[in-house]
């Protein structure tokens, strides 16, 4: 197995110890383009240069807006041999939206003081205004044409103490912050993924498949940066093109004997009701070790239908679904479950829990509550569950999950008012609410998002998943808070639907929610879907949508589905804007 201090020093030295390993990109038509990992090394290393010609040296902050996961990887790994420090940053998802996500741009680019903006050619007409809007800019770079350089790089001394990359958090309950991940943070994560916890190496010719967003750290260090310092080859799919066909997630494990891959809970209830039957009887998915499932919770019958169809289908193996816990802070993961062991829920009594906050088993005809298992922490890291005055809780009590060990990022960029309160006494406070349970980690919610009835702790997920089971609600897309109420905190439910009978489908959601959790709902909000605030990795915002409610906005600001005319006055604008910005930038130079 790969023993490198440095990321940059992997990048410079894997392809000497698998020489013969690929890498593949799609494109999205299902194009591939295969690269070896000593091509690899060159092409960084050409754009290497092309960065350090314009200046650019160890320690500037550049900010990365690539769509194509090709260019995406090669520009990101040029930055790392320089020690130029990348920001990873999600493209636009759509046109009617383009005025939200230049203001998070300005401001994610503003705060890290980037120097230049490397980005898709075909977003230059969008993006390029944001040379004018940040004062640190000096240059937008299109990601094409760095691979056109000539000349070598001077590569600088770099150590596993300096900054590899800024990491964005995806805002899901706050503003963004930019996670500092060192090389040696980054390194012990990725031995605990590769090494550790999924125990895969390129001796057993693993080979990982991946769809997930790259400017995400599920998607950039699970599957970039980990798999490629351990010589493990990997296919990329688009996302979008996952988004459109989920197809061609099962088709790629399939073709390329893919044994690694990792998703969203909604991904596996997405691919259960996309895949067809005559596409199931083509695939052989017995070579697939590990569906990894994360970055959003974890919904124990969404993973048992899935095994349960792909199992009797195509010879998925029963041990094979992998729930993980992890966080951008903690550098990615945290923990996994045990790879030879079929996953495992645990059953609590509802009543026990949400007042007494402990575990106890349910007993016959009582409500009870689901939690699934996400295995043990890495070796020589911890995950534990702290009361409000950071007491360490006996095993079968919830509290915040605290995470500790060389994985744990060293802070916030900038930002030590937030450093201090989620980075103290040697633990990392994650705001994640859970339980230990016989040595394994139990994630049962955020603790900003717990909502108070009656002296009931409730868990939003376990309201929404009630509610997602009624026909005409979007699974997936559902969110339950508080709002005050004349005497205490009143429910409320808010979702999407195309259904027509809105008076009926209240009415379902109001009857299933008293049936089995005995909830009294004070209002229902029926919203056209695409209207729910979610972070760019498709996480549902709880807070914001709270407060949209709050602030009678909800399902009317800054919604992804706009009207075909407002979506083309929007974009002209931001074309508008780009073009004088480009023209200003022509005259200055």
């Amino acid at each position: 197995m790969s023993q490198f201090d440095t990321l940059a020093q992997a990048i410079a030295q894997v392809g000497n110890v698998w020489p013969g390993k690929t890498n593949v990109f799609q494109d999205m038509n299902g194009v591939e383009t295969e690269y070896t990992f000593p091509q690899i090394e060159r092409d960084t290393a050409t754009r290497a240069a092309a960065l350090q010609a314009l200046g650019l040296k160890k320690g500037d902050r550049i900010g990365l807006i690539i769509i194509e996961p090709e260019d995406f990887v090669l520009s990101f790994y040029a930055a790392i041999r320089i020690g130029v420090v990348p920001v990873p940053m999600y493209p636009p998802l759509s046109f009617g939206s383009l005025d939200a996500y230049a203001d998070r741009t300005a401001r994610v680019l503003t705060a890290c003081g980037a120097k230049a903006l490397i980005a898709s050619t075909r977003l230059k007409n969008i993006l390029f205004s944001q040379v004018d809007k940040v004062p640190s800019i000096e240059r937008f770079v299109a990601a094409e044409d760095l691979g056109q350089a000539t000349g070598e790089p001077v590569y600088p001394e770099i150590t596993e103490d300096d900054i590899c990359f800024l990491q964005y958090t995806s805002g899901s309950t706050s503003d963004p912050k930019g996670v500092i991940v060192t090389h040696k943070s980054l390194v012990a994560n990725c031995r605990g993924i590769i090494q550790d916890g999924l125990e895969l190496s390129p001796e057993k010719n693993d080979k990982g498949i991946s769809w997930l967003p790259l400017y995400h750290d599920m998607g950039l260090i699970g599957f970039v940066i980990a798999p490629y310092i351990h010589g493990i080859p990997t296919v990329y799919i688009p996302t979008v093109r996952f988004i459109r066909r989920p197809s061609a997630w099962l088709d790629a494990i399939h073709r390329h004997r893919g044994t690694v891959t990792f998703a969203p809970n909604f991904a596996y209830a997405l691919a259960m009701k996309r895949v067809k039957k005559s596409q199931m009887e083509e695939w052989d998915l017995s070579c697939l070790k590990i569906c990894g499932c994360g970055a959003e919770p974890i919904q124990g019958e969404t993973m048992r239908a899935f095994t349960k169809l792909f199992n009797e289908n195509c010879d998925l193996p029963l041990t094979s679904v992998l729930p993980a816990y992890g966080m951008a802070e903690a550098t990615l993961a945290m923990s996994f479950k045990p790879i030879n062991d079929e996953f495992k829920t645990n059953f609590v009594d509802a009543d026990t829990f949400e007042n007494d906050k402990s575990v106890a088993l349910p007993e016959e005809g009582k409500t009870f509550i689901e939690h699934v298992s996400c295995g043990r922490p890495f070796p020589g890291h911890r995950v534990v569950a702290m009361d409000t005055s950071d007491n360490i809780l006996p095993e079968g009590q919830e509290g915040e999950l605290c995470f500790s060990g060389p994985s744990v990022t060293s802070g916030y960029w900038e930002n030590p008012e937030a450093t201090a309160k989620a980075f103290r006494n040697g633990w990392l406070h994650t705001g994640d609410l859970g339980y230990i349970h016989e040595g394994e980690v139990y994630v049962t919610g955020r603790l900003k998002d717990l909502i108070i009835l009656n002296g009931r702790n409730l868990h939003p997920q376990s309201i929404e998943w009630e509610v997602a089971e009624i026909q005409g609600v979007r699974r997936g897309n559902v969110v339950a808070f508080s709002r005050p109420g004349g005497r205490s905190e009143e429910l409320v439910v808010a979702l999407e639907t195309r259904a027509q009978d809105l008076d009926n489908l209240k009415a379902a959601v109001r009857a299933r929610l008293q049936k089995e959790m005995g909830l009294t709902v004070a209002e229902i909000v029926a919203l056209t879907p695409g209207t729910l605030p979610k972070t760019s990795s498709g996480k549902l915002q709880r807070a914001k949508a709270r407060q949209q409610y709050l602030n009678d906005s909800l399902g009317k600001e800054g919604a992804r589905t706009v009207g075909a005319n407002a979506g083309r006055v929007t974009l002209a604008r931001h074309v508008a804007r780009s073009l004088w910005s480009r023209a200003k930038a022509a005259v200055r130079n």
